[in-house]
């Protein structure tokens, strides 16, 4: 434990010099393993002590402290196109109003959550620069202030008029901005995503021969599963732990039923764990080809693959 808190402590005092960081960088810093870096970023994610960025720099998140977010500003150019236009644009306006955006635009202003805030106002869902100041906010939505036009003095009437006593009107106080989160935003009835499909209900089917023999592989290991993800005939896909000297540490887990496994096969799998990000663990019947023996070597710190035999 007391090793560990070090560790913690390590990772700390690294993104304080060096700002967002990706694992692969912090565990440079460190001279750890990115196995075990994964393992300490997790776990420090989970008690809240560090952030992690929902864009990805090469399949992985960044690292950062509190209050340094601003930082992230410059890694926006790894956004996708339309995610990076909307990034400009929002930087640009430091409001947008979602209704008066095109279909693609309002999409990737709910996608680009390390520079979008949205809240709603006066029932209208609007978007703020992460970086725009809150007391800013009400200063931008509001009507600019008309200048009363210079009335010229008339000469005096002859017959006196009579003097018109108006009733001045209560002006109704501004509705204040509240802040929604995206999965409030996502559910409103202003916004039908076009690009996401409803699920369709999921029906129990029974596992393959190969499924069965994978699940009977995993345990002889010593490893136990702690989340069943997606699976086909010849494709086992789950989260596994397995205990060591540093504590648990858990892997996204693959298993696939072919003569030859690709370089491909290998990448897909491991930028998958690394959004999480755990270490990946490949598991195959056939054999690696050449340049997946390669890749497996290469990112044998986060990347395990095994025969089942």
């Amino acid at each position: 434990m007391v090793e560990s808190n070090q560790t913690h402590e390590k990772i700390i005092s690294i993104l304080k010099e060096k700002g967002p960081s990706l694992p692969i960088q912090i565990a440079k810093e460190a001279a750890m393993s990115s196995l075990f870096i994964s393992a300490f970023l997790s776990e420090l994610t989970n008690s809240k002590r560090i952030k992690v960025s929902n864009l990805k720099v090469g399949g992985s998140p960044l690292y950062f402290l509190d209050k340094q977010e601003e930082q992230l500003e410059p890694y926006y150019k790894y956004l996708h196109p339309k995610e990076a236009e909307a990034f400009v644009l929002l930087k640009k306006q430091k409001i947008l109003k979602d209704s008066e955006q095109e279909p693609a635009i309002r999409v990737a202003l709910r996608s680009i959550r390390d520079f979008s805030i949205g809240f709603k106002k006066n029932e209208e869902i609007y978007w703020k620069y992460f970086l725009l100041p809150e007391s800013d906010v009400n200063e931008i939505l509001s009507p600019k202030t008309i200048k009363p036009k210079q009335i010229t003095k008339q000469p005096a009437s002859k017959t006196p008029s009579k003097p018109i006593h108006s009733t001045p009107k209560p002006q109704t106080p501004s509705q204040p901005t509240q802040i929604l989160s995206k999965e409030a935003i996502t559910q409103k009835n202003e916004f039908q995503n076009p690009l996401v499909e409803k699920d369709k209900p999921k029906k129990d089917k029974p596992k393959s021969e190969f499924i069965l023999k994978t699940i009977a592989f995993i345990e002889k290991n010593n490893l136990k599963i702690i989340e069943e993800k997606e699976f086909k005939a010849k494709e086992y896909n789950c989260i596994t732990n397995v205990k060591s000297q540093l504590g648990d540490i858990n892997f996204l887990t693959q298993a696939k039923d072919k003569k030859s496994v690709s370089e491909t096969d290998l990448k897909k799998l491991l930028s998958e764990s690394q959004k999480i990000p755990i270490p990946a663990f490949f598991i195959y019947t056939g054999k690696l080809s050449k340049k997946a023996e390669e890749y497996a070597q290469n990112y044998a710190s986060i990347l395990k693959t095994i025969k089942i035999l």
